[in-house]
């Protein structure tokens, strides 16, 4: 199996861990049970420790002191920021609106790559981003109730800026992937994300009143810390040591596509001819961006 096609199958794998942790993680906050940023420091506390250990076991590779700053740079963005702002927004606002507004995501990282590492941005490209992003939002929005009111708009705001920090998160940790091991990035990442974290959510983690959490909340907490924060983490960072950054954003589009289908498959929802044609969009979006002319591996 080639290395592209594993980054392929990385990327629809972060598709489907992200497209169910919307309502996972609301679930856990908005009833009470852990507020946004002592959540982030239990992530950010289990990302560093198992990335330092896969790591320590498997990699055992070194940084250049040249590289510190971009790595403490995509720490803050990638981990710190881009974390606690998804967290509290979603605290506020809803999982339609969230996943509504991360959409936006690709075509922010689109602009930044061809700033920052030079990646052209071609008609076709242009094309399959608004063709995922029509299928995206005809997903979201069909039968729902998007919400853009007075009580949502600082969740709201909060989830765009989220977006912006990861995109540029996707587009700067790029020339690292490409030079080290994805695994020593990450680490790193987590690890200095920690510092940023710890400060502001010690107190929460202290006083979260622990044993009041039924089984499947605790379940829900497992499922943020072990797929959403370190399998998820992992494959981004394994498919961008391959692929452009466009490419890997573009399968945020696959987010509530695969969700759709999981509640299918449940018999919690129903295929509808508007779910069809939002599906078709998406997958031709996909297929633009990152199958039709072929772009340059930068930084290598």
């Amino acid at each position: 199996m080639s290395k592209l096609l594993q980054a392929h199958i990385a990327l629809f794998l972060v598709a489907l861990i992200y497209g169910a942790n919307y309502t996972i993680a609301k679930d856990v906050m908005g009833q009470g049970y852990l507020n946004p940023i002592p959540f982030i420091l239990l992530r950010v506390s289990a990302g560093g420790m198992l990335f330092a250990l896969f790591h320590r076991l498997w990699v055992r590779e070194k940084v250049d002191r040249e590289d510190w700053p971009r790595l403490i740079l995509c720490s803050l963005l990638g981990v710190a920021l881009n974390q606690c702002f998804f967290f509290a927004g979603l605290n506020w606002t809803t999982p339609i609106n969230a996943s509504l507004i991360m959409t936006t995501t690709p075509i922010l990282v689109l602009i930044a790559s061809s700033f920052y590492i030079g990646e052209r941005i071609t008609p076709i490209k242009i094309v399959g981003i608004i063709l995922g992003a029509t299928g995206a939002g005809l997903l979201i929005a069909y039968g729902e109730r998007v919400s853009f009111g007075t009580k949502s708009w600082l969740g709201d705001l909060m989830v765009f800026m989220n977006a912006c920090f990861y995109g540029l998160y996707l587009v700067i940790v790029k020339k690292l992937m490409a030079k080290y091991h994805p695994i020593t990035v990450v680490k790193w990442a987590f690890l200095f994300g920690w510092i940023f974290v710890f400060p502001f959510g010690i107190e929460g983690v202290i006083h979260t009143e622990w044993s009041t959490f039924p089984v499947s909340i605790w379940i829900a907490v497992a499922y943020v810390l072990i797929c959403t924060t370190f399998l998820a983490y992992l494959f981004n960072a394994f498919a961008l040591s391959v692929v452009n950054p466009s490419i890997v954003s573009i399968y945020i589009y696959l987010q509530p596509l695969l969700a759709t289908l999981i509640a299918l498959l449940v018999g919690s929802d129903h295929l509808s001819s508007i779910k069809i044609i939002a599906a078709v969009l998406i997958f031709i979006g996909v297929y633009l961006v990152s199958f039709v002319q072929k772009q340059p591996q930068a930084g290598k």
